[in-house]
């Protein structure tokens, strides 16, 4: 195992959908409280910090005792904002943990890291879970990946992938569709990769879809 495996929860306060969405309350905790706790308990992690560039979401998790650390406000993604995060902290894994997903299990960060800390060979791998709900597979604001039969990513769309001909209405696509998958809300990367990828321009295809 790593010596040193970092969480960064990115946290950005201008959401386009929900504006200050990490400081919003949730049983007397913010969001973003309820994020750190749960990422805190992930039994791999070494250290886990907040990233953010927004001056309320530093003050908010200075409050309940979290490591924050502020980062430029131009970056078009939270990958981009935890490779600053990161760069500054030597480590061998880093792990990206959504700051929206307040009941985020340990166990499934740790299954993010697993892999990349048994095989070097990973570079990146991220979470996938079967879509359950047949509404989230036309909702643009659920990702869906395709992957090969060994686990792969082939391609990452807000759209529903591949085209299914004979359609999906009323019915689950289940475990084993091939239309089935969305990714989970924490991915792993090695350090050198990261660091690697930081500041790199969105492809045509990121820009077109908003999909990290």
């Amino acid at each position: 195992m790593p010596r040193k495996i970092l969480g960064v929860i990115p946290a950005r306060f201008a959401s386009s959908r929900f504006p200050g969405k990490v400081l919003a309350q949730i049983a007397s905790k913010s969001m973003l409280q309820r994020v750190y706790e749960r990422a805190s308990l992930a039994r791999y992690l070494t250290a886990t910090i907040i990233a953010t560039d927004d001056e309320r979401i530093y003050d908010a998790a200075r409050s309940f005792g979290a490591r924050v650390v502020m980062t430029r406000a131009d970056h078009v993604s939270g990958t981009d904002r935890v490779a600053e995060a990161a760069s500054a902290e030597n480590a061998e894994l880093v792990v990206n943990i959504q700051g929206d997903e307040p009941l985020i299990e340990p166990a499934a960060i740790d299954a993010a890291i697993l892999p990349l800390a048994d095989d070097p060979a990973i570079v990146m791998g991220t979470l996938k879970k079967a879509i359950e709900d047949p509404r989230e597979v036309t909702d643009p604001n659920v990702v869906k990946v395709v992957t090969d039969r060994n686990g792969d990513a082939i391609y990452f769309s807000r759209c529903p992938i591949p085209y299914m001909r004979d359609g999906l209405v009323g019915r689950s696509p289940g475990p084993g569709s091939p239309l089935g998958r969305r990714p989970r809300p924490a991915s792993g990367c090695g350090g050198r990769g990261l660091r690697a990828g930081e500041g790199a321009r969105p492809t045509p295809h990121r820009r077109r879809r908003r999909a990290e």
